[in-house]
């Protein structure tokens, strides 16, 4: 609002504006219209941040004392993985997911999602070539690449990785530099499709500490997992990731380990486990995913 004072000067009327108000508009820039009136000044609180989801803690898990077997996954993470989260979820179930590379970068919140539910992630090559063709430079590019996309998808690099098909040998272990992990029961879940046989297998072959053998990027696997996990618990067994079933023990770099009770063997150089895909170079084909 302004203000109109008149003067006379010299004989002449002049009228002159003035801001009222000046102290007021000074005020507001200086804090508000508090400041003037002496109304106490509100300022607005942003609530803290929440802190970042974390994984929970390790489980202490003597596979000595208690019967323990690890379900394992291939492959992924795919379309159905989710879903099979949301079962072990429910189940209170922790699993050991052997991932591609390519895999995690189409699908890197699913990754997460496994570290912050307390599953172990492990590496299985970026995009599930035979380790046994290739020249260590070959071998190693396979491996760092998935190393830093499961690390940028998750915050957590793997300890732990599967080579395709099982197929390792002197060379792949030393130009992996980390322990091989296979299996003791495979399920043969990527060849025959089968529920009901995914089931079988996966409740009545397993045995105190073995390593189950699975790929989530199939729907019928994913179908028969929580038959699976029911069947298991009602056996006595308590399901564990691969690095807890080996609790307290040192995994090497460049062994192979088919299971707990197979450790020793491992150790002395035995191929792989029966029923391993591993097979002669020319008998792999990409189905024997």
């Amino acid at each position: 609002m302004r203000i109109w004072h008149v003067l006379i000067v010299g004989g002449l009327l002049l009228s002159v504006a003035a801001c009222a108000g000046g102290e007021e508009s000074r005020a507001r820039a200086a804090g508000g219209l508090g400041a003037v009136s002496g109304e106490p000044r509100h300022e607005t609180r942003r609530p803290s941040p929440s802190p970042p989801p974390s994984p929970p803690p390790p489980r202490d898990i003597d596979c000595d004392q208690v019967k323990c077997v690890s379900l394992t996954f291939d492959d992924g993470p795919g379309e159905h993985t989710g879903r099979l989260l949301d079962t072990l979820k429910a189940a209170g179930v922790r699993a050991t997911f052997f991932m591609l590379g390519e895999m995690v970068r189409e699908h890197p919140d699913i990754a997460r999602r496994m570290v912050l539910e307390g599953h172990e992630v492990a590496n299985h090559t970026w995009s599930h070539q035979n380790l046994t063709g290739l020249s260590a430079a070959g071998v190693r590019s396979q491996i760092e690449r998935t190393q830093k996309a499961v690390k940028d998808a998750t915050g957590v690099e793997p300890t732990l990785m599967r080579p395709p098909y099982g197929a390792t040998d002197e060379h792949v272990g030393r130009a992996v530099g980390m322990p091989q992990i296979l299996w003791s029961v495979d399920t043969l879940d990527w060849r025959h499709r089968s529920l009901a046989r995914n089931t079988k297998v996966g409740v009545n072959e397993p045995v105190n500490g073995d390593i189950v053998l699975y790929h989530d990027i199939h729907e019928p696997t994913v179908d028969s997992i929580p038959k699976v996990v029911e069947g298991l618990k009602e056996r006595g067994f308590t399901l564990v990731t691969v690095t807890e079933m080996f609790q307290g023990e040192k995994l090497e770099p460049g062994v192979t380990y088919t299971g707990r009770a197979d450790e020793a063997a491992q150790l002395a150089g035995d191929p792989p486990p029966s029923g391993s895909p591993a097979g002669p170079p020319e008998a792999i084909t990409t189905e024997s995913r």
